[in-house]
C-alpha cells in the first residue's frame, strides 16, 4: 500500500501511525484559536471545541493500532502541559471557564489510565467507548444544560439541569451502541449493556466537583462496559 506513494516507503510506519493523531490535536487546536480570535464565542464553547475534538484521537489511536506506550506517553505529556496551564497563560480560554476545576488535567489522564488498560487486554473498544462518551455526552450535556437547561438540581455544590442529564443520557447510549454494535454486533446484550452504561454514565457525571467527572465518566462508562459485556456475551 506505502509503494503506491512515492517517497512514503522510507517513512517508518510508527511514524505514519503517530502522524494522523498528532495533525488532528494540531487541527483542532488551531480550530479552537481561529473560533476564540475570530468570533465573538464565549469561553465555554472554545472548551468545549477542544473537549469533543481532541476525544476522537481516541479513535484515531485505535483504528490505526498505535502502541500503547505512545498513547500513555502522550497522555503524560498533556497532563503535564495541562497542570502547567493553570498557572501559565499556556492553554488561554480553555480552562477559563469561571469555575475552579481541574476537567482538563483528569481528561488528559483518563485517556492514558484507559489505553494502558485496554489496550493490555487487547480490547481498545473500550477504551474509545469511555472516552467518547466524556467527549460527545459530556460536551454536549454542558452546552445544552447551558442554554436550554430550565429544570435545575444541585448534587454536592454542582448545579445540573434535566435537560443536560438527558442529553448526556441519550448522547451516551448513541455512543455506546455505535461502538458495540461494530465490535460484537447487533444482539438483545448491545442495546442492554449501553442502556445501563449512559444511566451509569449520566450519574458519574451529575458528581463533578473540581471536574472529577472527566475521570469518573470515562473510567467507570469504560470498566461497566467490559464488564457487562464478560457477563452477558463471553460467557
Amino acid at each position: 500500500m506505502l509503494n503506491t506513494f512515492s517517497g512514503l516507503e522510507s517513512i517508518p510506519p510508527l511514524w505514519l501511525q503517530i502522524a494522523p493523531a498528532a495533525i488532528w490535536v494540531l487541527f483542532i487546536i488551531l480550530l479552537a484559536w481561529a473560533v476564540s480570535h475570530f468570533t465573538n464565542s464565549e469561553p465555554e464553547i472554545i472548551r468545549k471545541i477542544v473537549h469533543i475534538g481532541t476525544g476522537h484521537v481516541i479513535l484515531i489511536a485505535w483504528w490505526l493500532d498505535i502502541p500503547a506506550s505512545i498513547g500513555i506517553t502522550a497522555s503524560i505529556v498533556a497532563s503535564a502541559i495541562t497542570l502547567l496551564s493553570y498557572l501559565l497563560p499556556i492553554l488561554p480560554g480553555i480552562n477559563s471557564v469561571g469555575r475552579q476545576s481541574l476537567g482538563t488535567f483528569f481528561y488528559a489522564v483518563s485517556i492514558g489510565i484507559l489505553v494502558a488498560c485496554f489496550w493490555h487486554l487487547k480490547q481498545p473498544q473500550y477504551a474509545a467507548l469511555g472516552i467518547m462518551i466524556m467527549a460527545w455526552g459530556d460536551g454536549l450535556a454542558a452546552l445544552i444544560g447551558q442554554r436550554f437547561g430550565k429544570h435545575k438540581y444541585k448534587i454536592l455544590g454542582s448545579q445540573k439541569s434535566w435537560e443536560g442529564s438527558l442529553t448526556m443520557t441519550l448522547v451516551s447510549y448513541l455512543v455506546s451502541s455505535l461502538i458495540l454494535l461494530e465490535t460484537q454486533g447487533n444482539l438483545w446484550q448491545t442495546w442492554v449493556i449501553s442502556l445501563l452504561v449512559a444511566v451509569f454514565a449520566t450519574a458519574l457525571e451529575a458528581f463533578s466537583f473540581l471536574g472529577i467527572d472527566n475521570l469518573t465518566v470515562p473510567l467507570g462508562s469504560a470498566a461497566l462496559a467490559f464488564m457487562l459485556t464478560q457477563l452477558l456475551v463471553s460467557n
